[in-house]
């Protein structure tokens, strides 16, 4: 008798497959392993590959940070500025980069001074900021302040030399400007020996230096008038010239009469006669210090002999009674031709010329009578504005 096998059915397993083991609880529930990650290549373990990694981040990391520093100094640089109102600022010669960054951010016209010579540094300026004041207006920048300082376009004073002023009176107005700086000439120059003129100055110019070219100015203003003098001048010499001139600048404020005033005098040397010149009078009792503006002339002092009073000495006084200025040199160099000997105020700020006595008293006289009518209308306007 034959044994059968056991049938499998269709749906046996292969001979490839596991046979699937039941699970208990415990062990379903129990953590797998999960899939294990790829094996990493020994190049991307090496340590220099991880090296570059970090200086790379480093350098990417660097790069922003210098581009963020960089831009956020140039808007610094370039944004406006503290300074609440116009103001101004001093650079003396031979003052450094630092010192003048420091003094502007103590000043509160910048916000930083390292940013602001960094930003110097960047537009290759730090070596062109020019000595000077400087005008420095609300609000500006850094970049602003830079470019003023570079154009070096400086705030210019300025002192006042009149025709007409004494030496010594010119000397009072140097050591007053306040911009000016350092000590005043031990010696006065010769009267006559500055220049009337208007001096413009950086602050702190030395003093010395506006009298030195005050002093060259009039030097060369003298000798190129004297050159082009007329031949038959009866001067003997330059500073007889000068003194002359200063005569004629201190009798007349009027450019269109000098001429006629310097022919005057010229004309009384030629003939002999005493020049009889009132400010002569002042300079020989009060010299270079000057009148006292409430101090009239008396007869007393026409009287008194000075080595100055040309009522009372012959010719030309030993020099200049003050500073000519070049209108009056020119006019004692070629004086008009006349044969006028005299000549008196007019009440209207010139003078009535005149070549006899006779007709100079009729001037006088005229100059007198209006003299005393401005008196008595002086002393009613007196009276009236005492009653009121």
């Amino acid at each position: 008798m034959t044994s059968n096998p056991v049938d499998q059915g269709p749906a046996g397993p292969s001979p490839t497959q596991k046979p699937i083991v039941p699970k208990t609880a415990s062990e379903a529930l129990r953590p797998q392993a999960g899939t294990p990650p790829p094996r990493r290549s020994k190049r991307s373990r090496s340590q220099f590959v991880v090296f570059m990694n970090f200086v790379m981040s480093a350098i990417v990391l660097v790069a922003i940070a210098a581009f963020a520093t960089v831009w956020f100094g140039k808007h610094m640089f370039e944004d406006s500025g503290p300074l609440a109102a116009p103001d101004t600022f001093l650079i003396r010669p031979n003052t450094g980069v630092q010192e003048i960054a420091e003094q502007l951010e103590r000043r509160g016209m910048i916000d930083d001074a390292r940013v602001f010579r960094l930003g110097l540094r960047a537009y290759s300026k730090d070596g062109q900021l020019k000595a000077g004041e400087y005008a420095i207006p609300a609000a500006a920048s850094m970049h602003d302040i830079m470019e003023i300082f570079v154009d070096g376009e400086s705030i210019l004073h300025s002192v006042t030399i009149p025709e007409g002023l004494t030496v010594a009176q010119a000397f009072r107005r140097i050591a007053a400007a306040e911009e000016l700086t350092g000590d005043m000439p031990a010696e006065l120059p010769p009267e006559g020996a500055l220049a009337a003129d208007t001096i413009r100055f950086t602050r702190g110019m030395q003093r010395q230096d506006v009298v030195n070219k005050l002093m060259a100015d009039q030097k060369a203003l003298v000798e190129s008038v004297w050159e082009r003098r007329s031949p038959d001048l009866p001067v003997e010499d330059i500073n007889q010239f000068v003194t002359l001139a200063s005569i004629v600048e201190k009798e007349t404020a009027r450019g269109d009469e000098r001429s006629r005033v310097a022919a005057v005098f010229i004309n009384r040397l030629r003939n002999g006669m005493r020049l009889q010149s009132d400010p002569t009078i002042i300079y020989g009792i009060f010299g270079g210090e000057g009148k006292p503006s409430d101090r009239p002339i008396y007869r007393s002092d026409i009287d008194t002999p000075t080595d100055y009073n040309t009522y009372t000495i012959d010719g030309l006084p030993p020099g200049p009674i003050a500073i000519p200025g070049r209108a009056s040199l020119e006019a004692v160099a070629n004086p008009s031709e006349t044969e006028d000997l005299y000549f008196v105020a007019d009440g209207t700020g010139g003078h009535a010329f005149a070549s006899t006595l006779e007709e100079h008293n009729e001037n006088v006289a005229r100059w007198r009578r209006i003299e005393r009518e401005r008196g008595e209308a002086a002393a009613v306007e007196e009276g009236a504005a005492s009653q009121d």
